[in-house]
């Protein structure tokens, strides 16, 4: 039979003993992260009155107004950033401590939950889920895969229902809540293709403004949030009343073409982050049997749509898990040459000319220290050294 865990409890001003429950605490941070309580509810997958409920229990808890509700969202208070500290806090080490007690019991090793999206480029997810599963493997560390989209905020981390996770920074690094910690590992472009007939096609580049002007085939939202977003309030700076249109069929890039070239009006199609920056050449033509012959793929100038691909953890980790995370990123941006692993796929090998990580001299003085002080391992197994917060 289940039972119902404990909550912990606090005694009221009038004596009467009230009771703080992990999921007040959960929602509490959900809506701190989100900013407002239609976004917090919609990412905790609870209906917004509850979740309102829920936060009003929690102030009559702790006796004191935890946010400022404002037109614009709401703002924390002093007394509610102080409980957003300890609900992280507490949060993080009950999963921590769960972990520990499934362990003492017989029941598994230590787990790290991976978020790997299914948008993500095949030369990114194959090398970084290859290699951050050797460095696992090394520390006995059983890794959970976990295939789902993100959102910019990283929510489902944030959240703590998941402890990593590979995705796109589309605010920039420093955008993140402390909370998180990054490596960024490169750089992505979207394919664009667009009719032969139009004239941007015979230079084989398209300015922002061309692109915007045309009918554009992509998503949809479901399928990678952050990056639909960002992208979109791109092309709405150029045009405000930019939307993009839904792919007929998602999964086939061939058919989306087909679409786009007996489409009545001028049509393009943009694929997700998809190569290396800058590694593209100009114009490409597809075998003249298909009936896609008359669509083109051109280069977006000066790259306004170029995407981050990052490896995100939670910082309140333990530190043998983000001492993983740190050296498979760091072993994707900067391989070691004396290392006998496989090669690093050769679109990959520009990664180091293009990493953007919030922390950076942090995570160099890590670096340094770690080579300092660990003894030499085998590769991928990750150092043993310290692991420390950035400042």
């Amino acid at each position: 039979m289940n039972r119902e865990p404990e909550p912990v409890t606090l005694s009221g001003s009038a004596g009467a003993t009230l009771a703080i429950e992990l999921r007040h605490l959960r929602y509490f941070v959900a809506l701190a992260d989100a900013g407002n309580f239609t976004r917090a509810a919609e990412r905790m997958f609870i209906a917004q009155p509850t979740l309102s409920q829920q936060i009003r229990r929690l102030e009559e808890i702790v006796g004191a107004p935890l946010l400022q509700r404002r037109r614009d969202g709401v703002r924390l208070t002093e007394a509610g950033a102080v409980l957003l500290d300890a609900s992280r806090a507490v949060l993080s080490l009950v999963n921590q401590e769960v972990n520990r007690t499934r362990q003492a019991a017989g029941l598994g090793r230590q787990r790290l939950r991976v978020v790997v999206p299914p948008g993500l480029p095949d030369s990114l997810a194959v090398e970084a889920a290859s290699r951050l599963r050797s460095t696992a493997a090394a520390a006995d560390v059983e890794i959970t895969w976990i295939e789902t989209p993100l959102d910019a905020e990283f929510s489902l981390i944030q959240q703590h229902r998941a402890d990593a996770g590979l995705g796109w920074l589309t605010a920039g690094p420093e955008a993140l809540p402390a909370a998180l910690d990054v490596m960024g590992l490169a750089e992505f472009e979207p394919d664009v293709w667009i009719p032969s007939a139009h004239v941007a096609a015979r230079r084989g580049t398209i300015g922002l403004a061309e692109l915007a002007q045309l009918d554009v085939i992509y998503g949809p939202r479901r399928a990678e949030p952050g990056i639909y977003d960002a992208w979109t309030q791109v092309l709405r700076g150029v045009d405000a009343r930019f939307e993009f249109s839904d792919p007929p069929l998602r999964h086939s890039l061939q058919m989306n073409l087909a679409f786009a070239a007996t489409a009545d009006l001028p049509t393009a199609v943009l694929s997700g982050p998809s190569f290396i920056a800058g590694s593209r050449p100009r114009l490409i033509r597809l075998p003249r049997s298909a009936i896609t012959q008359q669509m083109v793929r051109v280069i977006l100038e000066h790259r306004p749509l170029a995407a981050t691909a990052a490896l995100v953890w939670s910082g309140d980790l333990p530190r043998t898990l983000q001492q993983i995370l740190f050296d498979t990123a760091e072993s994707i941006i900067s391989p070691d040459p004396a290392c006998p692993a496989r090669p690093v796929e050769p679109e990959l090998q520009a990664m180091s000319l293009s990493v953007t990580q919030r922390g950076w001299p942090w995570a160099q003085r890590l670096s340094r220290s770690l080579s300092r002080s660990a003894p030499a391992t085998s590769c991928g197994s990750g150092r043993s050294g310290r692991m420390t917060r950035r400042a």
